[in-house]
């Protein structure tokens, strides 16, 4: 298998599978077996990317050119890989879970359910594979439009609410913010593409209030971070299913958000940049506030998935906090935080989840 190939195995496998269970939604085995299937071929898609970037090599997808030097285009390395590897492996862990958990309480809707968690996958694999700062923000967007529903699952008025509260703080984050600093670095650079040392560090002349700025923008724009002070939708899409907040806390979206900054440090601004804009010390420091001050808010909460929502809020922090930090060692570690917190977490949310299903 190519690598052209591959990566668009991994993009087209999601929405074949939403296809396969919608077809025989009406039969929860078959579905149930659609979804598990699916994800195992995505897991074995994503191990041949991961494996052609370990040896050494890139693989790309062109599909097509929106304008000069904005591509639809998608490229593996080696944080993307990690990413995809997470979200693909963890879906499969998850999936087993679900349908013990849907079944068990007897949930409403579950063909609807096991179709959006197909397509946030997509979401979830358009962003680690993304070559560029719009392909990312598209798949960033579609992974924002496809959960919500998963958040709004149980229709009642709280899920509701936690619902409206989830879409907007996401859409407004990344519209008013992150789409801001997405224009504004095209502008400055000529392109989006991400490039090794970063793609601003290589503008000549760039003023240091501007690089702070988009900094700025970045950190607050990427809402599925979870930085203060737009935190507040995590805790609040807590009124969904268990196996969603699994997903949204160590699957997909938290990741996402953590895995995008991540990205943006090290392939649009680079050590060298980060270390000379004013800015990196303010996200730092914000980075440092949201740790101990969501900690301790988690400390409060007799909620298990309220105690657990506050903990993820600090967790990621970390990642942001390591992405400040712009050296090589901290960049590493903000990579291992997004795989041991998506394992830790992810389990934590089925133990609670396992809770209220035997107890109610």
């Amino acid at each position: 298998m190519s690598g052209e190939m591959a990566i668009a195995a991994a993009m087209i496998l999601p929405l074949v599978i939403t296809l396969g269970i919608w077809l025989v939604g009406k039969v929860p085995n078959l579905r149930e077996a659609v979804t598990l299937i699916g994800a195992a071929a995505l897991f074995g898609v994503v191990i041949v990317i991961a494996s052609m970037v370990a040896s050494g090599s890139a693989p790309e997808l062109v599909l097509w050119s929106a304008a000069p030097g904005l591509e639809f285009a998608f490229r593996a390395e080696p944080l993307g890989a990690l990413f995809a590897l997470i979200a693909s492996g963890l879906w499969i862990v998850n999936s087993f879970y679900s349908i013990g958990y849907m079944r068990g309480n007897r949930e409403r809707n579950q063909t609807r359910f096991y179709m959006c968690f197909a397509i946030a996958l997509m979401g979830a694999m358009g962003v680690s594979l993304s070559a560029n700062l719009f392909t990312l923000f598209v798949f960033y967007e579609v992974l924002t439009l496809s959960t919500y529903p998963l958040v709004a699952h149980k229709g009642d008025e709280i899920a509701q609410r936690g619902a409206r509260i989830y879409l907007t703080t996401l859409l407004g984050t990344s519209i008013g913010f992150f789409l801001v600093a997405i224009i504004w670095t095209g502008v400055v650079a000529g392109s989006l593409d991400f490039m090794p040392g970063g793609l601003l560090s290589q503008v000549e002349g760039l003023q240091p209030i501007i690089a702070s700025v988009l900094l700025l923008l970045f950190a607050f724009g990427v809402g599925k971070a979870a930085l203060m002070p737009f935190h507040f939708w995590l805790p609040n899409a807590m009124a969904a299913p268990t196996p969603v907040s699994a997903l949204l806390h160590a699957v997909a979206v938290v990741k996402a958000g953590v895995f995008t900054i991540l990205k943006i440090a090290v392939y649009i601004f680079g050590e060298d940049l980060l270390n000379r804009t004013a800015a990196q010390d303010i996200v730092i420091a914000v980075a440092c506030f949201t740790i101990i001050v969501s900690s301790l808010i988690a400390l409060t909460k007799d909620n298990l998935k309220a105690r657990l929502a506050y903990s993820t809020v600090s967790q990621l922090a970390y990642v942001t906090l390591a992405a400040m930090l712009a050296n090589a060692h901290a960049f590493l570690g903000g990579a291992l935080q997004i795989t041991a917190h998506a394992a830790g977490k992810i389990t934590l949310f089925m133990c609670a989840g396992a809770i209220y299903v035997a107890t109610g």
